[in-house]
């Protein structure tokens, strides 16, 4: 499955793949205008889908705040969180993780938002300052009854709104979503749900992941996001010596070993497969200098660019 790296892409993974569809949900202009909203009844989704992996790990432009009703396990990097029954769940686009549904028995709602959707309020919170948004935090609140009804009635506020003809209904919709934040942000998190277990491959196995789903390069325009270390290692919330180590442990090889034999496994690909020139190959895979990109080529693999296309 492809990074999701436009709300396009979000909603065609969801199922909406139908331009009309597309055209209602994004109209022109407006996600420009105000940010983006939405909000999901995950039972009639999973419906439409027909997967059993709603959230799969991959890169996300929007934040998400779901309520989950169901047995379910969240994989970050540095821990697992296990969901028996009904919790709150805050997703940030700056922290990757696996979500994956234990039973059939899922329901609950989600709603989400780019960043541009709360900085038109006149509220002026700082997302990624907040615990449940920050990487290594708690996002993740198990409920009881009374809170799930509180937040059952806010979801359905956000129903009703987006559906009205109100001339002011995303200001008020930014009200609920401020008001979910509020809600998460006034609990304590269940920290007895956290396990570590087989961490270090948990995290060796994101990293993969993550490594791959940049791949394939599908044109000279496609410029890789991730390129080094430091930069996956921010991607999966720990600390790069870590991820090292946690490679090393694993492969036997070093963060900027793995990357690199990846590039050129890529590098080879375009090479020989595509009539792209050296310069735009190298621009792809995130070398500013076509001579960077020749020395690292012929470090990796004996020879130059040019030479291995002939």
């Amino acid at each position: 499955m492809a990074n999701i790296t436009s709300l396009q892409d979000f909603y065609r993974e969801m199922g909406f793949v139908n331009d009309i569809e597309l055209k209602h949900l994004l109209p022109d202009g407006l996600e420009k205008e105000i940010g983006h909203f939405n909000v999901f009844n995950i039972a009639s989704l999973r419906q439409k889908v027909k997967e059993t992996k709603l959230m799969p790990y991959n890169r996300r432009i929007y934040y998400k705040i779901s309520l989950i009703k169901g047995h379910n396990r969240a994989e970050y990097a540095d821990k697992v969180i296990d969901i028996r029954d009904n919790a709150l769940l805050f997703a940030s686009p700056k922290v990757p993780y696996n979500y994956l549904p234990q039973d059939e028995q899922q329901a609950g709602f989600f709603c989400i938002f780019t960043p541009e959707f709360l900085a038109a309020s006149s509220t002026s919170i700082l997302l990624d300052e907040l615990p449940i948004f920050k990487p290594g935090g708690y996002p993740i609140f198990q409920l009881n009854a009374g809170q799930i009804k509180e937040l059952e009635y806010i979801y359905e506020k956000m129903f009703r709104e987006l559906a009205s003809d109100y001339a002011f209904k995303y200001d008020l919709l930014r009200n609920y979503v401020l008001e979910l934040i509020h809600f998460g942000q006034k609990l304590q998190p269940d920290i007895a749900t956290y396990t570590l277990h087989n961490a270090t491959a948990r995290i060796a196995g994101l990293f993969v992941e993550l490594l791959e789903r940049q791949f394939p390069i599908t044109s000279p325009g496609q410029q890789l996001e991730l390129r080094t270390a430091k930069a996956y290692a921010e991607r999966l919330a720990v600390h790069v010596n870590h991820l090292n180590k946690v490679l090393k442990e694993n492969t036997g090889k070093t963060t900027t070993d793995v990357i690199g034999s990846r590039l050129v496994q890529e590098a080879k690909i375009l090479l020989k497969q595509t009539d792209w020139n050296v310069s735009e190959i190298a621009y792809s895979l995130g070398f500013e200098e076509v001579a960077h990109f020749s020395n690292f080529f012929k470090k990796q693999a004996g020879l130059s660019p040019l030479a291995f296309r002939s």
